[in-house]
């Protein structure tokens, strides 16, 4: 991996490089016709007649953010090799966080099909039942951009809490006067930023996941111009899953966080 680190950081090149792990990046893509089921972010989803479309503990209507075929996704150790994965979230001002509890899912919600019935007759092609988003929503979900994949590697940034356990806590005081030089310049050749399953997440303030609950990044998606998509200033929505429930297709516990500058 191709590395112009500061001189400061040349000791410490084989520990920045053994934090390599692989991940999919995601890349939204302007194409015209897709299947109910392909992989997208915006639009109307796959949606079986025998399922009801995702609902707040009020009983209004979430926004679909996006979903993900894996048959369409290279594999990813961990992380399913078939079906469907959908994520749900509302429009309020906090956009279906809840700030207590992040794994609370009555404003938001992940949807997990196992099986993917490609028979129109069996779907759902009318969304006209649906509210209007005038809320606060970081998508426009009457745009619809099919995705593609590319396996690709990266380096943890500092925005992971995974940097901390590797470097230690304060890791650029020890650069004195070179300390947001150090840590500039370290951020911009190795950020966690863009859309993702996997890998190293990106914050704008803070990884709410610990060291005693370890969780992995299920999906990422960042603030990208090309979509119209926005998380307040210029912010970025992570979804997260303990290992444990990943294994066993469990996404009753996913961790939702979203921030912004």
């Amino acid at each position: 991996m191709d590395l112009n680190l500061p001189k400061e950081l040349k000791a410490f090149r084989t520990k920045i490089l053994s934090s390599n792990q692989p991940y999919i990046e995601i890349f939204p893509e302007k194409v015209p016709d897709m299947e109910w089921w392909d992989s997208k972010v915006g639009g109307f989803p796959y949606l079986p007649k025998s399922v009801d479309f995702p609902v707040d503990k009020d009983g209004i209507h979430l926004l679909f953010l996006a979903q993900i075929n894996f048959d369409q996704v290279p594999d990813l150790e961990g992380f399913p090799k078939k079906g469907l994965l959908q994520f749900y979230i509302s429009d309020d001002e906090d956009l279906g966080m809840d700030f207590d509890n992040l794994k609370n899912q009555n404003r938001f919600r992940v949807v997990y099909f196992p099986e993917i019935d490609k028979t129109f007759d069996n779907l759902v092609t009318d969304f006209s039942f649906l509210r209007d988003y005038d809320g606060y929503p970081p998508i426009n979900h009457r745009n619809a951009y099919p995705l593609a994949f590319r396996k690709m590697e990266e380096l943890v940034p500092v925005t992971d809490y995974r940097f901390e356990e590797l470097f230690g806590e304060d890791f650029f005081q020890q650069f004195d006067d070179r300390e947001w030089d150090v840590k500039d310049e370290y951020t911009r050749q190795i950020s966690a930023g863009g859309h993702k399953l996997g890998g190293y997440a990106f914050f704008t303030q803070w990884d709410p996941r610990t060291t005693e609950e370890p969780m992995i990044l299920l999906f990422q998606l960042d603030s990208d111009s090309n979509i119209n998509c926005a998380w307040g200033d210029m912010g970025v929505g992570n979804f997260f899953i303990s290992k444990e429930d990943l294994e066993k297709l469990d996404f009753s516990n996913v961790v939702y966080n979203w921030d912004c500058y």
